[in-house]
């Protein structure tokens, strides 16, 4: 199997030109699983609602998703992608997936970052889809933090986590490598580059787009300072294979129960 991430600059609520840039770039490749940035076709720094309101999008019906469908079916590529979205007077930071074909599946993320608090709507729920053979996690940026996340994913199916991120922390790709040990599980994270000033705010993206193995090896990573492209081929039934030792298996060896009741007593 083929996967791979693209690590994008978008210009900040430049919807045409984002996806242009994004589908001219991944025409160049077919038959492939490929990860996009969060929220790559707006931008991050949102100032007030009145601008969300104007970019988000509906899913499936919005300019957003028609012509990333069309590019999937067109290059036999299953991709996932964030972006705003736009629900019944609501807004989302979603991660989208768009199979080869045109089937649509969309996460809302549940752990808003910072000042997405101010504008978005937090999910309620965690979602797995199938590629093919390929079960997917999708997650997004700062729920990385949070390892019952990719636990959740992993348990459900997941063999490889899809990560569409905008990150300004230094530290989130490495423990992306700590998550996929945990879960002997893939990961892509598809991160953006590049500062946005905006107002009073202004952040400065990581870059460092990866794709992790389940042993935590990094297969292919990008700089902080260049847009990228990376594809690579994997075994995916690797991540059906979660003995640790011979004498450990990493589901088996858990003790929900336990769990439960530890929660139980803290409360």
């Amino acid at each position: 199997m083929r996967i791979g991430f693209l690590q994008l600059r978008p210009r900040f609520g430049e919807v045409r030109e984002n996806v242009r840039k994004a589908a001219t770039i991944l025409n160049k490749i077919s038959d492939a699983t490929i990860v996009l940035p969060e929220l790559f076709n707006v931008g991050y720094l949102f100032r007030n609602e009145e601008e969300i309101a104007s970019l988000a999008e509906a899913i499936p019906g919005g300019y957003t998703v028609s012509e990333m469908r069309k590019l999937a079916e067109r290059k036999r590529l299953n991709l996932v992608f964030g972006m705003a979205q736009k629900h019944k007077g609501a807004y989302y930071n979603a991660a989208v997936f768009v199979s080869s074909k045109g089937k649509i599946e969309v996460y809302r993320k549940v752990h808003l970052f910072d000042r997405e608090k101010l504008f978005f709507t937090r999910g309620s729920s965690f979602k797995t889809v199938s590629a093919g053979d390929a079960r997917l996690g999708l997650l997004v940026c700062y729920d990385w933090v949070f390892p019952e996340v990719s636990r959740i994913l992993a348990l459900d199916g997941a063999q490889i986590l899809c990560h569409p991120s905008n990150l300004v922390l230094p530290y989130a790709q490495d423990a992306m490598r700590t998550r996929c040990i945990e879960n002997r599980v893939f990961a892509i994270t598809a991160n953006r580059i590049g500062s946005e000033h905006r107002g009073a705010a202004s952040l400065t993206f990581t870059g460092g787009s990866q794709i992790v193995d389940p042993a935590g090896r990094i297969l292919a990573s990008a700089g902080d300072r260049s847009e990228s492209l990376r594809v690579v081929e994997i075994d995916v039934a690797e991540a059906d294979d979660k003995h640790f030792t011979p004498n450990n298996h990493l589901f088996k060896d858990r003790a929900p129960r336990l769990y439960a009741s530890l929660a139980r007593t803290k409360r």
